[in-house]
């Protein structure tokens, strides 16, 4: 028999049920920023290890020619012309932080990258003061060219030339030029090694037909021809 004051059966360990409060609630380890701490490890170690095989023995080699390609398309894209003291003062000062960082893993191949682009840059730099000569700015009509033939073309409908000229005159021309690119017609033109004098009508290499296109002029240039 239960005891007087106390309630029967079950109902002496019943307690209401009040819901816990969100500080007793456990939760779980917030574990992102630890997981992003070490993919980011991770990815460090990687690229550490892929950049140890590239600059492993004898792999850079092949990256400069690249970079000496890249220094030569620099210099093609820029507006101005660079002045030549400017480009060696530059490969001066690349080469000499290389020397001061052939002691550091990955100070050393990026500077030696560096002065690699300028010595390409320099390149073509002295390449274009070395070639330089003068330029046809119009066209010209009638002028006398005497030369020799260096070059003969056989083309399907004509064929064509190239003069060192010797001697060349015109009216209103004052350009003392040095080759020029002639067509003839089929089967006239001299062998190789010929002098021979003749009338042209000369005219300047054709600019880019679009932007970004191939530069006729500037290979004509470099080759110090002016075309027919």
């Amino acid at each position: 028999m239960a005891e007087p004051g106390k309630p029967r059966g079950r109902a002496e360990t019943w307690r209401p049920w009040v819901p816990p409060s969100a500080a007793t609630v456990p939760r779980p380890a917030w574990a992102w920023p630890n997981r992003a701490a070490d993919l980011a490890g991770r990815a460090a170690n990687r690229i550490r290890e892929w950049v140890a095989i590239e600059l492993g023995d004898g792999m850079l080699v092949p990256w400069l020619a690249i970079g000496f390609g890249c220094g030569i398309l620099i210099y093609f894209n820029i507006d101005q012309e660079p002045a030549l003291w400017a480009t060696i003062v530059l490969f001066a000062t690349t080469v000499a932080a290389t020397v001061l960082c052939r002691h550091r893993s990955v100070g050393f191949p990026i500077a030696l990258g560096v002065a690699v682009i300028a010595a390409g840059f320099m390149t073509a730099t002295l390449k274009a003061i070395l070639i330089a000569h003068p330029v046809l700015p119009k066209p010209v009509w009638n002028a006398d060219v005497a030369g020799y033939v260096e070059i003969r073309e056989e083309r399907e409908r004509s064929d064509r030339i190239t003069l060192r000229v010797e001697r060349i005159s015109a009216g209103r021309m004052n350009e003392r030029l040095e080759r020029v690119r002639v067509s003839v017609r089929k089967s006239t033109a001299p062998a190789v090694g010929s002098f021979v004098e003749l009338k042209a009508r000369l005219s300047p290499p054709l600019e880019p037909l679009r932007p970004g296109g191939y530069d006729f002029a500037r290979d004509m240039y470099f080759q110090s021809v002016v075309f027919f």
